[in-house]
Order: structure tokens, then sequence, then C-alpha cells
């Protein structure tokens, strides 16, 4: 679960940690508000899930009230479209109003579960910015790593080689050191997945996070209740909230055929024989081991809503849930929904061949495939004739 920058911040100063003062605006009369009570140059930042907001005119730097009220009436309602939101962009509902900082240098600190090693990975470069995925791929040696382990935690040694590193003077290092160890708690404390501080300035001998980006493990959110209400359903993905309302497991992407599958790992092994097959999946879809015929028929309504799907393609292995009971629900789908694009179906496992029999005697047209190799085949010569 990924959570606004403001209330990233919210959580670093609840850490302890130093931040520009801000304030959450609606409307573009809080936002000139806020610009006066926090006075001077302030800056306005879009809030989206979504990185490169500089770049797309989603930060814009005011010098009063009057000029962050207008600017915020421009902002808000805007649709935002960056690189990680793809052409449709993210509508801009709020805004955060955040005192001016003076930028002496930009770096980049990231924390995240490094599952090679089991351990926390921390990442960092003396070169950050809206760019660092540029540096990370031309330029990999200029992006540091430091591993902590969970059983000992982060030492003082490892975050202080680390910021002498960067490059920063002692009385950086010791305010990067108190930063890094603060990450640390907060990374741990809560169950987070990331937390990408980027940039990191400088700004005389201060270490202070300009941006913050914080993911949170969702398997863990029963335990914090505190972080499940930082939730905005207005940015998820119409379609991955409607799946989960139905315990269906959703992914949108970019391609033409779309998929519905039961298990996360044969979902993933299904899009992958897709693209080898020469096409590519619209979705990830996982209807989960106990499938009703509802739930599959809510699966194929989900994917017919995507005005890019020209295929469907079912991969059903009988394990937990029963084949022939996904034929009834692929039928009932078939007939109430109305499939109108080519539709292979692929069932093996329990009750496979009776689940056969019904799609074969549904009178619909239903492509049978042997195994995964001849479904991809299939399918991507439907879609593609």
């Amino acid at each position: 679960m990924n959570v606004h920058e403001y209330q990233a911040k919210a959580l670093l100063r609840e850490y302890g940690v130093e931040v520009p003062p801000g304030r959450l605006a609606l409307t573009p009369d809080e936002a000139a508000a806020a610009a006066e009570d926090i006075g001077g140059t302030v800056v306005l930042k879009a809030q989206v899930h979504a990185g490169g907001r500089g770049k797309a005119g989603g930060i814009k730097l005011v010098k009063s009230p009057d000029e962050a009220r207008q600017t915020a009436a421009d902002m808000i309602g805007m649709k935002l479209v960056t690189k990680q939101t793809g052409t449709e962009g993210k509508l801009v509902r709020k805004l955060y109003v955040e005192g001016g900082s003076q930028i002496d240098d930009e770096l980049y600190v990231a924390m995240l579960v490094d599952r090679a090693t089991q351990n926390i990975g921390v990442i960092a470069s003396a070169e950050g910015g809206v760019d660092i995925e540029e540096v990370a791929e031309k330029t990999p040696e200029r992006i540091l790593n430091l591993q902590i382990d969970p059983l000992v935690g982060l030492c003082d040694f490892q975050a202080r080689d680390l910021g002498l590193d960067l490059g920063f003077n002692p009385k950086q290092t010791a305010g990067f050191v108190s930063l890094l160890k603060s990450l640390y708690r907060l990374f741990m404390e809560k169950d987070c997945s990331m937390v990408e501080i980027n940039p990191l300035i400088t700004s005389g001998d201060s270490v202070i996070p300009l941006d913050c980006k914080i993911s949170f493990d969702e398997s863990a959110l029963f335990r914090h209740p505190d972080i499940a209400e930082l939730h905005d359903p207005e940015e998820d993905d119409p379609r991955e909230a409607e799946a989960a309302e139905h315990d269906l497991s959703w992914v949108s992407l970019d391609g033409n055929i779309g998929c519905m599958v039961n298990g996360a790992g044969l979902a993933m092994a299904t899009m992958d024989i897709i693209k080898y097959a020469g096409g590519t999946p619209a979705n990830f879809l996982d209807v989960g081991g106990t499938a009703t015929a509802d739930r599959v028929s809510q699966a194929f309504r989900l994917i017919l809503a995507d005005a890019n799907v020209k295929g469907i393609l079912v991969n059903i292995f009988g394990g937990i849930v029963l084949c022939d009971m996904v034929a009834e629900g692929v039928i009932e789908a078939a007939r109430k929904v109305g499939v109108s694009v080519p539709l292979v179906v692929r069932l093996d496992g329990t009750n496979a061949e009776k689940g056969r029999q019904m799609l074969a005697g549904s009178g619909l047209d239903i492509t049978p495939a042997e195994n995964m190799k001849d479904a991809a085949e299939k399918i991507v010569a439907a879609v593609s004739a």
C-alpha cells in the first residue's frame, strides 16, 4: 500500500526526522492560507501516487499567497501525466503546500526488503533527483549499497561510513546517521516494504528529506490500523478495486490478451508463455483456489471492460478449485456478458474432463487447448488474425 507525500512526511515527523513545514490543501483558498501561514516562498506539490511530478508540471514554486491561490486553481483538477502514470495520467485532487528550502546538493537514499539476502537493503547515491533511474542505468558504480541484518539492526558505524562515502561533512554525517536510524525504526515498526527519499538535500550543515515515498506490506496492515486508514481509494485502479471486492487479484497491463488463471504462480507462467508465443497480456488475474461460478463471471466482466482486449485465455489447473465449476462460470459469463472476442480455454486437473464436456456441449464458440503452449499459440493466432 502506498501513501501520499504529505502522509509520509507526517510519519517522518513522528519519528523525529526534520522536514520542511507543510500543509495539505484541497482548495485554492486553503493553498493560499497555507502559503500565508508558512510564509516566504512555498512549493505546491500535486499529491498523486506517481513519480516524476516535477517534469510533468506537478510541482510549482510560488512567492505569495495570491500566487499560491491562482496556481492551485490551475493544478487542482488537472490530469498529471508522468512516465509512471501512463498516457491516462492521474487526476490531481489535493496539494501539499511546503516551505521552500535552500538546496546545496541533492542525493538519494532508499530502504527496502532485499529478498536475495533476506536483509534490509539501503541504496544511496550522491546524485539524487528526478534522473536517479538514469544514474543507476548508465553509471551503476555511483549507486552505494548497505545491508542491514534484521537480527542485529542498523549499526552506527554502518550509517556513518555510508554518510562519509556520500561526501557529507562531519555535521552532515551526524545528521545523516540520525536520519537513517529513524528511517530504519519506522521501516521495522510499521512493516514498510520501501522508504524512498528523493531528493535528500543538504542545506548548510543540515540533511533534509525534500520528498518521501513510503510503501507498506499489505499483509501486515492488520497490525497497523493507523496505517490502513491512510489508504486513498481514489488512487486505486478502478478495476483493481472492483476485483478486490470479489476476492480477485488483478493488475492492469497494456496488452490485448485477457488472462484468467487460478494461482499467482500459474498466472505469471501464463503471461510468460503468452509473451513467448508472441503476444502481450492485458492483465494479471488470479481467481484464487476457491473460484465460484459467480467469481468467474465477475472476472470475465472485468476483462471485457478493457477496450484493448482482443482475446481471452482461461488457464485453470484443478487442484482445490474444480474445473467443472470454472466451466460453469465460463459458460454463464459467456451467455450473460456476451463474449465477442476469441476465447481459448485450457482445463487440467480435478474434474477437467467433465469441464471440457460442459464447454463442448454449451454451443458457445470456445476453443479448447491441450496444454499451456497450445493455449498460448491459439490465442495469439486468434488475436493476430
